[in-house]
């Protein structure tokens, strides 16, 4: 197949420093690029950093993007729980998938994970059969303190903080510079009887679970449940459907 070298000026790729950006991008397959909105993320590398886990996947891995329309496009992905993007590699640049390109996007294949958008949000498929699982992956992060005078610091607004990465292109690094810390967290959705409900705990969990409330109870008195371990959600979930 000969290469060609289309020219994406007159998309709206915008930096995240909010500049225009011009780019031109060969490819050998069919254009991953053409169908999407996308938003280009300039790369920073650090020199001292420490790993982060806001990416749920520790680099950037193969996958494949199902459209709509049954058109599949190969690609680097990880997901951004941070940012709450889907993120794909293209020769050191990370570009996330747009506003208008997520709406035509069915599924994400990622290594032997499955990814859906519910809501305009990103969630994994965790488990299917009589009920199904999702997995919303989010992060929440701590900045380091700002310098202050006589040697002090002063805390540093989140506002502001948060603005400064996204300017800097920080979190979209697989390592982020000293002193920041990061939390990954789940919010679930579990549909069960045709109807999508949220929890955030194992206490509202039970609520969709009212006519096996012994049961319930006894599995968890006698399993190790956790509410951030997805497996042990699944093993919980997996028991009520089974019985």
């Amino acid at each position: 197949m000969q290469t060609n070298k289309p020219d994406f000026s007159f998309f709206d790729l915008t930096s995240h420093d909010a500049q225009p950006v011009q780019i031109t991008i060969a490819m050998k397959h069919v254009v991953f690029l053409l169908i999407f909105n996308l938003s280009l993320t300039v790369s920073y590398s650090q020199v001292n950093g420490i790993e982060l886990s806001h990416y749920i996947f520790p680099e950037f891995t193969p996958g494949v993007v199902l459209m709509k329309s049954g058109v599949k496009y190969d690609a680097l992905l990880n997901y951004n729980s941070l940012t709450e993007e889907m993120i794909f590699d293209d020769k050191g640049k990370k570009l996330a998938i747009g506003k208008e390109g997520k709406e035509r996007v069915d599924t994400v294949f990622i290594s032997d994970r499955k990814f859906f958008i519910l809501d305009d949000k990103y969630v994994e498929l965790i488990y299917h059969s009589k009920c199904d699982l999702y997995a919303e992956h989010k992060c929440g992060v701590k900045y380091p303190p700002k310098p202050a005078g006589y040697g002090g610091t002063s805390e540093t607004t989140a506002v502001d903080t948060y603005s400064s990465m996204y300017s800097r292109g920080i979190m979209y690094e697989l390592k982020l510079p000293d002193g920041y810390e990061t939390k990954p967290y789940i919010i679930y959705w579990l549909k069960k009887n045709g109807k999508l409900n949220k929890f955030v705990s194992i206490k509202q969990l039970m609520k969709f679970y009212d006519d096996r409330e012994v049961m319930f109870s006894d599995y968890i008195k006698n399993h190790d449940v956790k509410f951030d371990n997805q497996e042990s959600i699944v093993q919980l979930i997996k028991y009520l459907d089974g019985n």
